[in-house]
């Protein structure tokens, strides 16, 4: 029996290089990832061993607002993605605020919530193990919050003067891929600290 040549089908594609963009972005998320953990594993040892109070049960309240805020930001964010690659201008602008707006909204019920804690429940980092270390976790998300924040309002008004082009899509899509990580990270913080920790 003759053996038959393989010939490419012309559906088949050249295989392309990722763009170098989205692969630096998943070594920090991977990174980050990694340092997270730390922080979950150390809030998770720390649950119920602080000698004093107050306890979680008595000051913290469930940050729902806030938590459908940040996470709907990835939807917004998505889209706004989708509509930079098909040149759609106004619906990019119109998302990438929206998902501003949202992520702004989430940092500021932080700071709400903080300044409760601290002024009205007397709770900072030196009151307690779970003072220490719910400021160390939820302050790590809040610090990377910011910094994507940041980086989105940028581009948002590059984008309004008119900066931002399609070829910029791949750039924008790896900032996505960070924000998504943010709002990923957020659904375990909220999990370990406002559900099992109380």
């Amino acid at each position: 029996m003759s053996a038959i040549p393989f010939t490419a089908d012309s559906s088949d594609e050249r295989w392309v290089l990722p763009y170098r963009g989205t692969i630096g972005i998943y070594c920090l998320i991977t990174a980050e990832s990694a340092m997270f953990s730390i922080f979950v594993i150390a809030y998770i040892y720390y649950i119920g061993k602080s000698l004093s109070g107050p306890t979680p049960r008595q000051v913290l309240e469930l940050p729902i607002f806030t938590t459908v805020c940040l996470l709907s930001s990835s939807v917004t964010v998505h889209l706004a993605v989708n509509g930079l690659r098909h040149e759609k201008w106004t619906a990019f602008k119109a998302w990438l605020a929206a998902t501003v707006l949202l992520g702004s909204i989430f940092i500021s019920g932080t700071g709400v919530e903080w300044y409760k804690l601290i002024y009205k429940d007397g709770l900072t980092l030196q009151t307690n193990l779970f003072g220490t270390s719910f400021y160390s976790l939820v302050g790590l998300h809040a610090s990377h919050v910011v910094a994507g924040l940041l980086m989105l309002t940028v581009t948002l008004i590059l984008g309004l003067i008119g900066k931002v082009r399609q070829e910029h899509a791949a750039r924008f899509h790896a900032l996505s891929l960070y924000w998504h990580f943010v709002d990923a990270i957020w659904i375990v913080v909220f999990t370990v600290v406002y559900i099992l920790g109380r």
